[in-house]
């Protein structure tokens, strides 16, 4: 809840029916018409001080017509450094999926860096994602990092925020990072950290922060068998030793994906199709109101700190019928001013 115009202003939000324009868009959307749903999560994204209102009109209306947005989206993330085929990968990974579930429809956000000096990003990751054909059930948005630390911004949680109830998976590219941006395991059901072959010795491997976020693994750019091997191998080795995840007595490179490392290839779609099923079949872990509370709790932190956050914990009545995330950054904003005045 920084002091930027996105934060909700003083005046309390209006329970309104939702605008004609808004309702074709959204209803557009809901059919995957792809310029009504750019539209909408442009308004999702934007963070004039008025579009509060309309996020909690939208979401409003979602939450009062269930049957009308039936579908509930699992959100799998993909972290990793730069360089390691994220985008080339997730490209072929939904490929893979559209051709197995012809019901499922996916929804990709890549968070791109964005310049110190400008702050603008080039939002390059839409070149590396040839899908072929135009798939009706596939929709791809290239976000900006505004700076932000974590891998992701703000703006990739409000647009997961309208995306889950449109689409079946949302898939979370994140900006290439080092070992402390981790803020995509509080968005995600599943998080996959992707490696080139031989990226570091063991000691690196090993390392806190990056490599305790991710609940799978993947090394991509395995072209040959003999460079998988290896890689299997060292990763494996490491992962036992640091003891931040648990592994069996068997140690076959031919069956990673029983201890969730997948060795892959987007190059020779090698290994996409285990990876797309390991993917369907990836439980549902995170409610929309958890990844909520904490962005909400983010929000208050930034804007008020230790002081804000344990106001929010001693007085957790404060969220009590607070529906729509705008009326909870309302009500909690709300309930710090009074203890500041």
């Amino acid at each position: 809840m920084s002091r930027h115009p996105s934060s909700p202003t003083i005046a309390a939000l209006k329970n309104q029916p939702l605008a004609p324009d808004l309702l074709q868009q959204l209803q557009q959307a809901a059919a995957f018409k792809k310029w009504p749903l750019a539209k909408l999560i442009s308004l999702f994204e934007n963070r004039n001080s008025d579009a509060a209102q309309t996020r909690h009109d939208i979401a409003r209306h979602i939450q009062q017509h269930p049957q009308d947005f039936p579908r509930d989206a699992r959100v799998i993330g993909f972290t990793g450094t730069p360089g390691a085929g994220k985008s080339s990968l997730i490209a072929e990974l939904c490929r893979a999926l559209l051709q197995m579930d012809a019901n499922i429809a996916i929804a990709v956000l890549a968070v791109d860096p964005s310049s110190q000096i400008s702050g603008g990003s080039i939002l390059g990751d839409r070149t590396r994602m040839h899908y072929g054909k135009k798939e009706e059930r596939l929709f791809f948005r290239s976000q900006a990092s505004n700076l932000e630390l974590g891998g992701v911004s703000e703006a990739t949680f409000q647009a997961t925020r309208l995306l889950r109830h449109l689409f079946d998976l949302i898939i979370i590219e994140t900006v290439g990072i080092g070992q402390s941006e981790i803020d995509i395991q509080f968005l995600t059901d599943h998080t996959f950290l992707v490696m080139q072959p031989l990226a570091g010795d063991q000691i690196q491997f090993m390392k806190s922060g990056i490599m305790e976020v991710p609940d799978s693994f993947i090394v991509n750019k395995c072209d040959e068998e003999k460079l998988a091997r290896t890689s299997y191998h060292m990763l494996r080795s490491s992962l036992k030793q640091a003891r931040l995840v648990e592994l069996g007595a068997l140690d076959d490179y031919r069956n990673a994906a029983r201890e969730q490392i997948f060795l892959t290839s987007a190059l020779k779609h090698l290994g996409i199709d285990t990876l797309a099923q390991a993917v369907l079949n990836i439980p549902r872990r995170k409610t929309a109101e958890q990844c909520e509370t904490c962005y909400l709790k983010k929000g208050v932190q930034r804007r008020y700190g230790e002081f804000g956050l344990r106001i929010l914990k001693n007085e957790p009545d404060v969220l009590t019928g607070a529906t729509t995330f705008e009326e909870k950054e309302f009500a909690a904003q709300a309930a710090i001013q009074r203890h500041i005045r």
